[in-house]
């Protein structure tokens, strides 16, 4: 008999401090064998120096999403890692639809529908334009909690040291590469904060016209002057 697949959730994180025990407190009421690795881009470790939970692997790595999910991956012992944003909690049954869409050995990875943790109506137009441009493509953004199967992920590299875009070109690369994926239709729930930070429409317009520039080629890191 197989045995379950094991999972390894990595949380980079920059300036979390406030708000990391809860989206570790809800990773462990979902599932309590999970592994959660938390790190750290600040080198004063100022996000990791306020977890709670013991258990939690809590490493330092150098500052930028990629560089800090492929630290975690490095320690990871998990069949599957499952790279989740910090202001991202997922739904009810994610590690149940996780394992059920592996249960296939065709399929490598996969990721969630996109929920925003907002109100406001111009968000559910969000989710629809997000959900319809995944089936489409079959490129979910880090926002939708890409997992991977572990061995494959280092097959492949993992992910691209660039500042920006990072998620983009590995799920670029992998359908280049013919790979199968799930899209799992349960939705993870961001917040909505940066959008409000900036204001709506503005921040909608930049991440278009920084998904475009991309698309035609431009180096991330000239995009990344403008995300910032």
């Amino acid at each position: 008999m197989q045995s379950p697949l094991t999972l390894s959730v990595i949380v980079p994180v920059l300036n979390e401090a406030t708000g990391i025990n809860g989206v570790i407190g809800h990773l462990r009421d979902l599932d309590r064998s999970a592994e959660i690795i938390v790190v750290d881009g600040d080198p004063a470790g100022g996000t990791i120096r306020n977890i709670a939970d013991r258990d939690v692997v809590a490493v330092l790595s150098a500052p930028g999403r990629a560089n800090q999910m492929n630290r975690g991956a490095s320690v990871a012992r998990g069949d599957t890692l499952l790279f989740l944003h910090a202001d991202t909690f997922l739904p009810s049954r994610a590690f149940n639809a996780i394992r059920r869409c592996l249960a296939d050995p065709e399929k490598i990875g996969g990721a969630f529908g996109l929920g925003v943790d907002s109100p406001r109506w111009y968000f559910r137009v969000t989710e629809q334009y997000v959900s319809f441009r995944t089936v489409l493509t079959r490129l979910p953004f880090g926002d939708q909690a890409i997992f991977l199967r572990r061995k494959y992920f280092e097959s492949i590299g993992g992910f691209a040291p660039l500042p920006i875009m990072e998620d983009v070109e590995l799920m670029t690369r992998i359908r280049r590469r013919g790979d199968r994926i799930c899209i799992v239709p349960a939705k993870v729930m961001t917040s909505a904060r940066r959008w409000e930070r900036e204001g709506v429409v503005s921040a909608t317009l930049r991440n278009w016209m920084l998904q475009f520039l991309y698309c035609c080629g431009v180096p991330p890191k000239k995009l990344a002057r403008f995300y910032r």
